[in-house]
């Protein structure tokens, strides 16, 4: 979609848009860099105020991915004035606005216009030393895959528009979406040796790892029973109950991926699911993995587990087992 752009290079420039990238990253200062990234989206849950707070959630992942310190935010909003309450713009505001405040995020403005469809999303600016920038390239054969929370939302966001999934399920799913990885972030950044990091949204687990081995001279293995998922929706899955979004991701990176015979073909569809305010996925050496996990289990992240490592070979493929 970029090529041929005229590109403006900058010195400065740390991460631009010429790869896949989380945000962008330019060098103020020798020990100051701003980070900057945008999203928004319709709404995904009936109700307004959740949604707003899923939004900001999600809006503020890609800093915490690049390891930086979001600061301000900026609202984005599109509105049917004609059609829709006033008053239901505004929870998804508050909303917004109460997970920025368990961010430390302060909203400076913002740009609203009128549109036949709601969506609400965040432009955010962060701040992070130029040089621990963490990209999600650079993983290292040797290195252990440290994932943060557990796959399935957008199967059960499918589910939930056909009225098909339970209240329980539903709830855990918009914990899990509205948590932010501020905490996730702040106990990665302790460690020394994080050789990359992204969070794992849109394109599902399977597609944004192989953003990160993508023209590397590494490949992944992932371990299928051990990556964190809702259970439940095994029988959404093999009923067909997929987001469009899923088999978008299947098509495009099938061709980097190897499927041991036995692992089910549904959690291959999973480890594809488009998520929504998902985790983050880190590689780092096994030692400091497992201290990690540890401390992440003991601070609250639960699901946060090992569920892969990073390989010679094959380069540039991940093999499923």
């Amino acid at each position: 979609m970029l090529s041929g752009l005229p590109l403006i290079s900058d010195p400065d420039l740390i991460v631009g848009i010429e790869n896949a990238d989380d945000a962008g990253v330019y060098k103020l200062s020798d020990d100051l860099a701003i980070i900057q990234t945008l999203d928004f989206f319709t709404p995904i849950v009936d109700d307004p105020f959740t949604f707003g707070q899923i939004t900001v959630a999600n809006s503020l992942s890609d800093v915490y991915a690049m390891g930086g310190k979001p600061l301000t935010a900026m609202n984005i909003i599109c509105f049917p004035i004609n059609t829709m309450e006033i008053s239901i713009l505004r929870e998804v505001l508050l909303g917004g606005l109460d997970k920025m405040r368990e961010a430390g995020v302060l909203l400076v403005g913002g740009h609203s216009v009128e549109d036949d469809e709601l969506k609400y999303g965040l432009s955010v600016t962060g701040t992070i030393h130029p040089d621990r920038v963490l990209l999600n390239r650079g993983a290292r054969a040797g290195d252990a895959l440290v994932l943060t929370k557990p796959l399935g939302t957008g199967i059960i966001n499918t589910a939930l528009k056909g009225n098909m999934a339970s209240d329980d399920l539903v709830a855990k799913s918009v914990q899990c979406m509205v948590e932010l990885n501020k905490k996730a972030a702040d106990l990665m950044i302790k460690c020394s040796n994080v050789h990359a990091c992204t969070d794992v949204t849109g394109f599902g687990l399977l597609g944004h790892a192989s953003e990160m081995i993508e023209g590397t001279d590494v490949g992944m293995v992932i371990h299928s029973s051990f990556v964190p998922i809702f259970h439940e929706i095994q029988e959404f899955v093999e009923m067909g109950i997929i987001p469009g979004g899923l088999n978008r991701n299947r098509k495009f990176r099938m061709d980097m991926i190897e499927v041991g015979p036995d692992c089910p073909e549904w959690i291959v569809d999973v480890l594809f699911d488009p998520q929504t305010s998902g985790g983050l996925l880190i590689s780092l050496p096994h030692k400091e993995a497992k201290n990690l996990v540890m401390k992440m289990n003991d601070e609250g992240i639960k699901d946060a587990t090992i569920v892969g490592e990073v390989v010679t070979e094959p380069k540039g493929k991940i093999k499923v087992f």
